[in-house]
């Protein structure tokens, strides 16, 4: 009987790390709602119209994000570091870069691309078409490593941000090497199923416009190229106090 009993202690949660594992989910589901996560992961979707391939972005964001939280957290855990504030402010600086640069890339994408108005005559009659500078070998199907890569790098990148943050709320509830690590796994899955839901979402009025108006899908990618680009300019201007050390 007291052996049963020992080993029922043994498999017995911690009521604390329980608690912490069930926020610690819903954070991940929350945290995939933060703007800079949002705009950046519109800058891909509008490229890729299909509600499977936005599903692959949310998932790879996830992963890379995950990934990127569980290196910090197995470095802080086991030689039991602190973060200093100034990583934070830097992480977040290249976060806010990085949407510049998504969203200057997309910009400069659909310019390259960019869709206009031919007429010409058809047996007498005049005829209307849209026309864009696309290149024939973009028509071509990407490997599903090559769509891999972006999002989980772009995942990677928003992880280190977010990891001081992360750390604080763990070391506060718990210091041990497999809790710590159970919670971030736990927090990351959350974030992947935002996202992935988060980006089935915002696919959308992509993939609704595509087959509606061509102008139409090309103003709403235009519109994530702009917020993208705000976003990060509001970021980094949020932060040059703290970077210029006022």
């Amino acid at each position: 009987m007291e052996a049963s009993t020992s080993m029922l202690d043994f498999w017995t949660p911690d009521a604390d790390l329980v608690t912490l594992l069930g926020i610690g989910f819903l954070l991940g589901l929350r945290h995939a709602l933060d703007t800079d996560h949002l705009a950046a992961v519109s800058t891909v979707l509008a490229e890729r119209p299909s509600f499977l391939a936005s599903g692959a972005v949310g998932l790879w964001w996830g992963t890379g994000h995950t990934l990127t939280l569980l290196l910090v957290g197995s470095i802080v855990l086991a030689w039991g570091l602190h973060i200093p504030a100034g990583f934070e402010v830097m992480a977040e600086s290249g976060v806010g870069m990085l949407l510049i640069v998504l969203g200057g890339s997309l910009a400069l994408k659909l310019y390259r691309e960019r869709w206009h108005v031919h007429s010409h005559d058809h047996d007498g009659q005049p005829h209307v078409h849209l026309h864009s500078h696309r290149q024939q070998r973009d028509h071509r199907h990407r490997h599903w490593m090559t769509d891999a890569v972006r999002p989980l790098c772009i995942g990677m990148v928003h992880g280190l941000a977010g990891s001081a943050a992360l750390m604080l709320m763990i070391l506060a509830t718990t210091t041990t090497m497999a809790g710590g690590l159970v919670a971030i796994l736990v927090f990351g899955v959350g974030s992947i199923i935002g996202m992935m839901v988060i980006g089935v979402t915002m696919s959308v009025p992509v993939i609704y416009s595509r087959s509606m108006s061509q102008r139409l899908f090309v103003g709403i990618q235009g519109c994530a190229s702009l917020a993208s680009v705000l976003v990060g300019v509001w970021m980094l201007a949020k932060l040059s106090p703290s970077i210029l050390g006022h």
